[in-house]
């Protein structure tokens, strides 16, 4: 990126004007460095964002932005329905929902290392991974009914999972306002054999040690100790949530006109938040949160299975579920008024700071844990909110590393058997059905994970509070 296109605030954040047609300046928060790292459609696209109707305050762009459909993955951006603002498929993504949970094991590091090959081995056999991968939950009309209404509520009324957490689970585990009348039915049949599965891509299961502590009073709050080890979960709505985004999205373009909207990007395709497009829209994507809710519950229940073949004292308790691709009406502090406003986080997680009334009591007081997923081949990273990230950018951090090139061009570069072996002998296993989607992947393919997080403390976006470093990784 151009960095003479950009006004400098501070080491971590720049401003671009509001020209003629941005109804509101585009901030991006990031290092000098990983700016310069970052492609130029990043500029263009949290600028079209800005020039969208009924957008507040700013555009926004965390570190590890990089081009996407519409808005930027990395992107944030609320908008204020009394003043005509929008809600945009492309804002939202087409992999609603996903995100991230993290477990504690209380196992050590010498445990898991005494039976690393066997506990990978068992992990893989149990959850599945893959493009298409199914799993052996079938679910027919009325039960994906009451799928899309409960969440992972409705997982652990089926058997799986514990009660005990919902209470660490973003929106306590089902997502409000949910209408599956508005999920199509190709989308129900896309999903109706994925539930319980990773997926492709980026996602992934991995067993993790804690190699360092930034933050001593929030990792105990956290119950984070150097040597603990603990388990990811980085998935998402699957062919369900894909399937919601394609058809509103073409629903949205064609439909645009009709609402007087003038877009700067067809894939920014949006409709008025009041309209019934936009309600539909809605209840849809609050369907397919629920749906994601549900699949990182039940694919928690199997972890547990997995992990007690081999260690059956192991109490698998869960730190922390978030999302990071969502529109989420929240109520926030514009110019010292209270507005609800509807926030779009696209690859961006919400980091609600320290008292919120939505972080569970055990945790309100430290801060919302942000999780924050590296490479299979680097760390992995755990923050905190922050009060200042209230007011910078509606509570929301980075959510990972962000690809620094394209899939495509990973694969000319990288062997998957290769990036395995290199892996390996640095004691890391890999667990996959697919080398080209582990070449996909490779460590080389993603911006520097410390950098990313490095900028998102410095910007006051969350607070550092520990380090993870792979282990086992169960690659989709």
């Amino acid at each position: 990126m151009d960095i003479n296109k950009l006004h400098r605030i501070s080491n971590v954040e720049w401003k671009i004007d509001a020209d003629a047609g941005m109804h509101v300046p585009a901030v991006i928060f990031a290092s000098e460095e990983l700016i310069l790292d970052m492609d130029d459609k990043v500029y263009q696209q949290v600028t079209n964002v800005a020039r969208l109707p009924g957008i507040v305050k700013a555009s926004y762009a965390m570190p590890d932005a990089h081009w996407g459909y519409g808005f930027p993955i990395g992107g944030v951006a609320a908008f204020d329905p009394t003043q005509g603002g929008v809600i945009s498929a492309g804002g939202v993504g087409f992999d609603i929902s996903c995100g991230v949970r993290t477990l504690h094991t209380g196992l050590s590091i010498d445990q898991v290392m005494a039976s690393q090959r066997a506990l990978a081995d068992v992990l893989y056999q149990h959850i599945p991974a893959g493009l298409g991968s199914t799993g052996n939950i079938h679910l027919n009309n009325k039960q994906m009914k009451a799928m899309l209404n409960g969440g992972a509520l409705w997982a652990i009324e089926q058997g799986y999972g514990e009660h005990s957490d919902l209470e660490r689970i973003e929106e306590h585990g089902c997502m409000q306002g949910a209408d599956p009348d508005q999920v199509s039915p190709f989308a129900r049949k896309r999903q109706q054999n994925e539930m319980g599965t990773l997926g492709s891509g980026n996602h992934y299961l991995e067993v993790q040690k804690v190699v360092e502590i930034f933050h001593d009073e929030t990792a105990r709050a956290f119950g984070i100790q150097q040597g603990d080890v603990k388990i990811s979960i980085h998935c998402g709505s699957r062919g369900l949530g894909h399937q919601i985004g394609t058809e509103f999205l073409k629903q949205m373009v064609a439909s645009a006109q009709d609402y007087g909207i003038k877009l700067p990007d067809r894939e920014l395709a949006c409709a008025p938040i009041q309209s019934k497009l936009g309600q539909r829209y809605l209840g849809a994507m609050r369907a397919a949160i629920n749906c994601a809710l549900a699949n990182r519950e039940i694919i928690t229940h199997l972890t547990r299975e997995a992990v007690h073949r081999l260690f059956p004292s192991a109490k698998l308790e869960l730190l922390y579920d978030v999302s990071h691709n969502t529109c989420k009406q929240e109520q926030h502090d514009i110019d010292g008024e209270l507005k609800q406003l509807y926030v779009h986080r696209k690859g961006a997680t919400r980091a609600y700071g320290p008292g919120h009334p939505d972080l569970p009591d055990a945790l309100r007081d430290a801060g919302q844990p942000v999780l924050i997923g590296g490479t299979m081949g680097t760390a992995s990273y755990i923050l905190a909110g922050t009060e200042q990230s209230m007011g910078l950018a509606y509570g929301s951090a980075c959510h990972g590393a962000g690809r620094n090139m394209s899939r495509r061009q990973a694969t000319r570069q990288w062997h998957g058997g290769q990036v395995i072996q290199q892996l390996a002998d640095r004691g890391i296993i890999i667990r996959s059905p697919s080398k080209r989607g582990v070449a996909e992947e490779a460590p080389g393919a993603y911006k520097d994970v410390s950098a990313v997080v490095n900028s998102a403390e410095q910007a006051g976006l969350a607070r550092l509070v520990a380090k993870l470093e792979p282990l086992i990784c169960i690659k989709g």
